[in-house]
């Protein structure tokens, strides 16, 4: 995997991962639902990731549903033992593909012995609880009650540790009254830049900040500014947004999906793109304002 001082590695719980990850939900069916075209070619993206140094992978239960863990599973059991795979619960997928909530202690325990079984794996490294008030994004209310459930599975020795999804920054401070977080997973990009609060606070803890949908959702005069400076440094504007997410903070940690092998590597390349000062301003100013 390239690597230059932006992409270094960084704590996710008790273990250390290269901060370029992947993240297997493209690895279902459109949609994120049923199976992949190309069962083969999925299989040889996790096996091409895991052999570039990729060592954190970002899926869940509630992908196909189970199809992208059992992926995982035929491609990389036994699997490496640096290797932390990271997973979710709180959703379900309605027999339409809907997303929908889950979150009753019956669901949640129901859910993490899904992953278990799925993944091949006695305890789960990483969970994040996805918070589900909002489909489209955080929403305020009060998440004791399945947090509590989860760090109850967590007591049982099923869950090593405790992440967040979709949360807002009252969320973040509630749960870890309630147990030890390792990790916030929620929507950040070079333009959605509603979390840089969150992302300063969460690093001054040493706490891990994944954001997804890293790529994407930019108007034609952010996307003209990003390929500029992708012309001058010499990559593709999605390295350089990605790039600038490895600079904005060491806390954060990158999951950047595709089902494509030259895709994969064309994203792992990100962690060789350097930003000079005037062109990081550059993109630091299209999304604030």
């Amino acid at each position: 995997m390239p690597t230059n001082d932006q992409t270094q590695s960084f704590r996710l719980g008790d273990r250390t991962v290269n901060r370029l990850g992947y993240g297997a939900m493209q690895l279902a069916g459109p949609g994120v639902f049923g199976p992949p075209r190309d069962r083969e070619a999925a299989v040889a993206v996790l096996r091409a990731a895991v052999a570039a140094g990729v060592n954190h992978i970002d899926t869940s239960d509630f992908y196909g549903p189970h199809v992208t863990n059992q992926i995982i599973r035929a491609a990389l059991s036994p699997y490496p033992d640096d290797l932390v795979i990271v997973t979710k619960i709180g959703a379900r997928r309605g027999e339409d593909a809907s997303w929908r909530p889950a979150f009753s202690a019956d669901d949640l325990t129901r859910a993490v012995h899904d992953n278990l079984r799925h993944l091949g794996l006695e305890a789960l490294d990483v969970v994040n609880l996805r918070i589900m008030f909002d489909v489209h994004g955080p929403a305020e209310g009060s998440i004791a009650a399945p947090l509590e459930t989860l760090a109850d599975l967590q007591r049982r020795g099923l869950v090593r540790h405790i992440g967040l999804s979709n949360v807002t920054a009252a969320q973040v401070r509630e749960g870890r009254g309630i147990a030890e977080i390792v990790c916030v997973q929620n929507r950040y990009n070079i333009v959605h830049r509603e979390d840089d609060a969150l992302i300063d606070a969460l690093a001054a803890d040493g706490i891990a900040y994944v954001p997804f949908f890293p790529l994407g959702g930019f108007s034609p005069l952010q996307s003209a500014t990003l390929s500029a400076v992708a012309e001058r440094v010499g990559a593709t504007p999605m390295q350089v947004a990605l790039a600038w997410l490895l600079r904005r903070a060491p806390n954060i940690l990158l999951i950047p999906g595709t089902s494509s092998v030259a895709h994969l590597r064309e994203n792992l390349a990100a962690g060789a793109v350097q930003l000079a000062d005037d062109d990081w301003a550059a993109l630091d100013r299209i999304g604030v304002g």
